[in-house]
């Protein structure tokens, strides 16, 4: 994490977020940022390929990765319930566009890489899980 994102979740109030494991944490925002950028120019580069599905479950995976950062970037508004749905969602559509891109992986270097990317981001989040139902 690059030196002014970790000085800003230093001076968050995190005490919003309790049993969250902070490290986890920005391990799981980077993740799904790198995912939400792979998965973004993997659907630009697939339009017009013939790619319509690779196409759709790269943007769908991309919202979702988007989505799931912007949640743990607020900590005030911190509910255990809706984080673990958020994160089993992102887990499901990662893991989705993971499989997806790898099918077309030997053909496009870009999908090879968005796999990657989203394989990253299943386990980030599989572990901040994880250190959330430990937590409880």
């Amino acid at each position: 994490m690059d030196l002014m994102m970790s000085d800003m979740m230093k001076s968050m109030p995190m005490d919003a977020m309790p049993g969250m494991d902070m490290g986890a944490m920005q391990e799981c925002i980077e993740a799904c940022s790198a995912a939400a950028m792979a998965a973004t120019m993997c659907a630009d580069a697939d339009q017009g390929d013939g790619m319509d599905s690779a196409c759709s479950t790269c943007m769908n995976c991309a919202d979702v990765a988007t989505t799931m950062m912007r949640m743990m970037l607020r900590p005030n508004g911190y509910d255990e319930m809706v984080m673990s749905t958020m994160l089993a969602a992102t887990i499901a559509m990662g893991q989705a566009c993971a499989e997806e891109c790898r099918m077309h992986a030997d053909m496009h270097e870009h999908c090879r890489i968005c796999a990657q990317a989203c394989d990253a981001m299943v386990s980030s989040c599989e572990k901040l899980m994880a250190t959330m139902t430990s937590m409880t």
